[in-house]
């Protein structure tokens, strides 16, 4: 159905871009518009083929799972590396973070929005405002390595370790104690 829907958005943009350029005298409106009302059906087939998607419970099950276990590792990752801080030279921090979160992270971020189909926006919230926030900061240690801040560096490794931890705590308080849906 995404695929038809997209279909649709490209034949009427096509359509209505030939009607145009062919038309020397002026553009035929009606055919115009039936090029309008084609591309906007398509717009409407493909977001509620999107949206149904999304809720798939089979998809939202396998989201959650893999927003938990992806967390889990972030927040491990994250504590190895707050406790490996001192005997790892300021400058390698950065290939550290590099070598060690990019694909939790990708997970994470990839299924996200489960969390607000599962649990609603309140929880989508919670979540992500601990994640965003230790995101920054791990950010802030990879540029505090490349510039050589070592106690800068060393500072926001905890406070990224702190949100990452917040984060998976939260997320499974809500999984705990809100009901899905």
């Amino acid at each position: 159905m995404k695929n038809l829907g997209y279909l649709l958005i490209v034949a009427g943009f096509l359509w209505g871009a030939f009607l145009t350029v062919q038309q020397a005298e002026g553009v035929n409106e009606q055919l115009y518009l039936l090029a309008l009302a084609v591309g906007v059906a398509g717009v409407v087939l493909a977001r509620s083929a999107a949206r149904a998607e999304a809720r798939d419970v089979t998809r939202l099950e396998a989201n959650i799972a893999t927003i938990e276990s992806s967390l889990a590792a972030i927040a491990a990752d994250a504590d190895r590396l707050d406790a490996d801080k001192t005997s790892i030279n300021v400058y390698d921090l950065r290939h550290r973070i590099d070598e060690t979160f990019p694909e939790h992270l990708a997970a994470f971020v990839d299924a996200r929005e489960s969390i607000g189909h599962s649990y609603g926006l309140k929880a989508y919230a919670e979540v992500m405002n601990r994640f965003a926030a230790g995101e920054r900061y791990l950010n802030r240690v990879w540029s505090a390595s490349t510039d050589g801040y070592e106690p800068e560096a060393h500072d926001y490794i905890g406070r990224a370790r702190l949100q990452f931890d917040d984060a998976l705590e939260t997320f499974r308080r809500i999984r705990r104690t809100a009901a899905p849906g």
